[in-house]
């Protein structure tokens, strides 16, 4: 990419995409593409088809998608297979059909088998059943990578497919129905904060080990993985992209309970799911590429929360 080639970036005002514009921005790309749903319906092959025809982007970053936490997969389970599925389908059809010259196409850490061996290499995927909590979300994902891959094996595409761990920062989903656990746990001890409760109830046993990456780091990685990486100087058919450590949920929400300042007691629901017991990606692939994470998570969650204060009144409901 040179700063002036055309830059489309698809969900840019969410959690992944805005943090891919803003380095985007910084290292002084200045010809970025953008469009809000309103705009443009990514599930629409047509109107995908037609942005393409009109626009011809160069480089393509996917970032829209329908995400969220143990719950929201739980109960809407065809919404995210389809969703996810017609978006990422269409998005690498026409970047294929107007000729993209190389596409980032992010998945998601559930992708992986519920009981693949730790630190999870990208070569376990597909090797044993996924959690059934988020399965349907986990199969879009698993299509979007064999397309990419497909696409790259018969008609000599550039579409390289990374695999983030959990997400958080500017521009997360704080609705408390369908965040992930995260942003749901600074909602929850801050409005127990302000409300003055004694207690506070969270999901599952705390047990669950999960790894957590800072969102302007994620940007930084795609931006970093299409300026210098070509899909086919990988052995894999996609890299995983975090810290490579982890933490359990119940030292987590020590660590927000903290960040907030909140004073109560946090109980339990150990009726309720954990999920994937333990979820650590292993980063050494993309480490030996030179990138690595800067932000840490304590350091994160500080941001996360600051940012949350001051964007209260527009924030994604």
């Amino acid at each position: 990419m040179n700063k002036k080639s055309k830059i489309y970036v698809s969900g840019h005002k969410g959690l992944l995409g805005s943090a891919i514009v803003r380095t985007l921005e910084k290292k002084g790309y200045t010809n970025i593409i953008t469009r809000t749903h309103k705009e443009l319906d990514l599930e629409n092959q047509q109107e995908v088809d037609n942005f393409f025809k009109k626009e011809r982007p160069e480089y393509v970053f996917i970032a829209a998608g329908k995400v969220g936490g143990i719950m929201e997969n739980s109960n809407k389970p065809a919404e995210f297979i389809y969703n996810n599925t017609m978006i990422t389908f269409n998005l690498i059809n026409s970047s294929y059909k107007y000729k993209v010259k190389k596409l980032v196409n992010p998945g998601s850490s559930c992708i992986y088998p519920r009981l693949a061996s730790q630190p999870i290499k990208e070569e376990y995927l597909l090797t044993s059943p996924l959690e059934k909590t988020n399965e349907a979300y986990a199969i879009a994902k698993i299509g979007a990578i064999k397309l990419c891959s497909s696409y790259n094996k018969q008609y000599n595409t550039n579409y390289l497919s990374v695999m983030p761990c959990n997400l958080y920062g500017i521009n997360d989903n704080f609705n408390l129905n369908s965040s992930h656990v995260l942003p749901a746990m600074i909602i929850k001890f801050h409005n127990a904060k302000i409300n003055k409760e004694k207690e506070i109830t969270l999901w599952g046993t705390g047990k669950a080990k999960r790894e957590f990456l800072y969102a302007d780091d994620i940007g930084d990685a795609m931006v970093y993985l299409m300026e210098k990486l070509d899909a086919n100087k990988i052995e894999s058919e996609f890299l995983n992209i975090g810290t490579g450590k982890e933490i359990t949920i119940k030292q987590l929400a020590n660590l927000i309970k903290k960040t907030v300042g909140y004073k109560g007691k946090i109980l339990w629901d150990s009726t309720k799911p954990d999920g994937t017991p333990r979820k650590v990606l292993d980063v050494s692939k993309l480490s030996k590429l030179g990138w690595k994470y800067k932000t840490n998570l304590e350091k994160g969650i500080k941001e996360t929360y600051k940012w949350f204060l001051k964007n209260q009144k527009e924030i994604r409901k």
